[in-house]
């Protein structure tokens, strides 16, 4: 009877271990701007633009994940935790380099440079 007893508490801490058990959400969102859009920047007009169909290549020695810029410029994907090279085509990507936190979306902003000058 004790046995019995012994178990089905058991059983209740694991099943309360798991009913507390939070899914961990890591990866990057945030915006990819391109510029200058045109050789003079004037006041008051953007230079740069959403970088809209751009492609980021997330990589750890081999591909690990690429996700296409919305319309608005925006990103986000989940990736594991760890440090990665971004690239995208053959534009100049800033920055190159992305970390991200175990359990946690960070937000990084990316520029592609056009090369209009």
């Amino acid at each position: 009877m004790r046995y019995f007893g012994v178990l089905a508490a058991s059983l209740a801490l694991v099943a309360g271990a798991g009913a507390h058990r939070t899914t961990l959400r890591s990866g990057l969102y945030g915006t990819v701007m391109r510029g200058p859009i045109t050789p003079v920047c004037v006041a008051e007009q953007p230079c740069s633009t959403p970088a809209a169909g751009a492609v980021l290549v997330f990589a750890r020695g081999a591909v690990i994940d690429r996700v296409t810029v919305a319309s608005d410029g925006s990103y986000r994907l989940r990736l594991p935790a760890g440090t990665y090279s971004v690239r995208s085509g053959a534009k100049k990507l800033e920055p190159t380099l992305a970390r991200v936190y175990l359990g946690r979306m960070a937000r990084l902003d990316f520029s592609i440079d056009t090369g209009i000058r």
